[in-house]
């Protein structure tokens, strides 16, 4: 079986999801598209030799609908033979565009392919796209329905997690970023965003907030005890009734930040990078997906990196680094003791409680975050795994080359 390796990543900086953002006015096919245009140029690549393009996008519609990875790729001037393809398995999106492009490799059905993803949500909020699960009462009473941050106000609330646990947390993803921009640790991978008069829109990540405290952090109210009072708690009471109440934790500033972005992670094979003079960076050692109980909902990204890692015949401490999306804090830190990873292995760099999560994109943009540490630490292993909507999970565990 042909060997899938990473030649490049490269992302978009994260704006601000919102009317006032600095991508606001950029389309998400523009996003997309400059991304293509970056892998293309930074590679001096011959894209007939690119035979499908992979695109997470939670939100699927409007200028973000119509399979927005072949319009990008048309958009991109790449060979008119390159494919593309729109994906969605919310959160972990992005992930799985990448983990489907290595696994075409891997198969021999492509020489390169791109994974990736895109999302605009000041354009798009969440659920713009609707869809059953949510909605349909049969399916919102037998899955006992509840909105994502029920769920990790639920995980905070059996794992014993306090208030002021998670906003420490969170103080020290926002540390860790400022380091890392700081220190100039993103700028291999970073693609400036460029308006339709080819000037500069954005060129850093926006939505940080560096100065963050405990006590900025503690003023501020938990966003999901209205929702739960009104029903979701009793939702998720009647689905765990171990649990007497809901302990709500979480805010804005202790869960990941709503922002636009676009990042795209070139995969091929051994021969195809010879035959085009690419120099590996990484080689994917697999991926994985899983499905967990879906009231909870954000439990998934320990069982699914059990799972790979058993797969790969890996144990969690022969893992270097470590990339968990971070959703919400309690997510992170159930992550952490559920696999007895230490702090300074995880998120090292900061997370999307730092510098937010465009939902389609972010799974490609933290994969190339963490081959870029490997890089620069001088280390070999890495996993990046994902929680996502109804219940589910994504991981991949890459190897430096």
């Amino acid at each position: 079986m042909p060997e899938a390796f990473i030649y490049d990543a490269v992302r978009t900086p994260r704006g601000k999801g919102r009317p006032d953002g600095s991508l606001s006015g950029i389309t998400p096919l523009s996003l997309g598209t400059q991304v293509l245009e970056a892998i293309r140029d930074r590679n001096d690549l011959d894209t007939n030799y690119v035979d499908d393009v992979i695109y997470g996008c939670v939100s699927p519609v409007a200028d973000q609908g119509a399979d927005i990875a072949r319009t990008a790729v048309l958009m991109a001037d790449y060979a008119q033979t390159t494919s593309g393809i729109q994906v969605n398995r919310f959160c972990a999106s992005g992930l799985d565009a990448c983990n489907m492009a290595a696994a075409k490799v891997m198969a021999g059905e492509a020489r390169l392919a791109i994974g990736g993803g895109v999302e605009c949500m000041s354009r798009l909020p969440i659920n713009s796209d609707g869809g059953a699960w949510p909605i349909d009462p049969s399916s919102a009473l037998k899955n006992y329905f509840t909105p994502q941050g029920i769920g990790a106000d639920l995980i905070a609330t059996i794992d014993g997690y306090s208030r002021e646990d998670v906003d420490s947390y969170a103080v020290e993803s926002q540390r860790r970023a400022a380091t890392a921009w700081e220190g100039e640790f993103f700028t291999k991978s970073i693609v400036p965003v460029r308006d339709q008069a080819g000037d500069i829109a954005l060129d850093r990540d926006e939505h940080m907030r560096p100065d963050a405290s405990l006590d900025g952090l503690a003023a501020l109210k938990p966003s999901f005890a209205d929702m739960g009072e009104m029903a979701f708690d009793a939702v998720a009471i009647q689905r765990y009734p171990e649990v007497e109440f809901v302990n709500h934790v979480h805010h804005a500033g202790n869960a990941s930040g709503i922002v636009d972005g676009a990042a795209g992670v070139l995969i091929g094979s051994r021969e195809v990078g010879d035959a085009l003079g690419l120099t590996p960076r990484a080689k994917v050692l697999g991926g994985a997906s899983i499905g967990s109980e879906p009231c909870i909902m954000l439990t998934g990204p320990a069982d699914v990196s059990t799972k790979l890692l058993s797969r790969l015949g890996m144990k969690p401490e022969d893992i270097d680094l470590y990339e968990l999306n971070e959703a919400f804090a309690a997510v992170v830190l159930r992550m952490m003791n559920a696999l007895d990873i230490p702090h300074e292995k995880i998120n090292v760099n900061g997370g999307a409680i730092a510098m937010g999560h465009p939902l389609g994109a972010t799974g490609a943009m933290i994969l190339g975050t963490v081959l870029d540490e490997l890089e620069r630490r001088g280390e070999s292993t890495a996993l990046v795994t994902l929680c996502a909507g109804a219940g589910q999970a994504a991981a991949t565990v890459i190897e430096r080359v």
